[in-house]
């Protein structure tokens, strides 16, 4: 089991949404087709991968989701653009 903490986004710039997840590849897939319908990132159609980070255990990655998502907007972005500066999807590269 591969602990990731990761950050979705709408468009560059656009509205973020972190999560975690023991499965990225399947997680991302699910958020794409909108599996659950009534999510906030289907109903904000936030489908683009922007950043995700591994993390040692799940408890660890749930601890660090929490604290992400305390943080302020433009320390997100900042987060998202040290390593993704064009924003892309990065979906394809796992």
């Amino acid at each position: 089991m591969q602990a990731v903490v990761y950050i979705m986004a709408s468009a560059p710039y656009g509205t973020l949404y972190v999560g975690v997840t023991a499965h990225l590849k399947q997680r991302v897939w699910q958020h794409k087709n909108r599996v659950d319908q009534g999510c906030f990132t289907a109903r904000y159609k936030i489908f683009n991968l922007v950043y995700f980070e591994t993390c040692e255990s799940m408890s660890s990655a749930i601890r660090r989701e929490k604290l992400l998502k305390r943080w302020r907007r433009s320390w997100k972005v900042d987060l998202i653009e040290r390593t993704n500066r064009d924003w892309r999807d990065l979906y394809a590269s796992i």
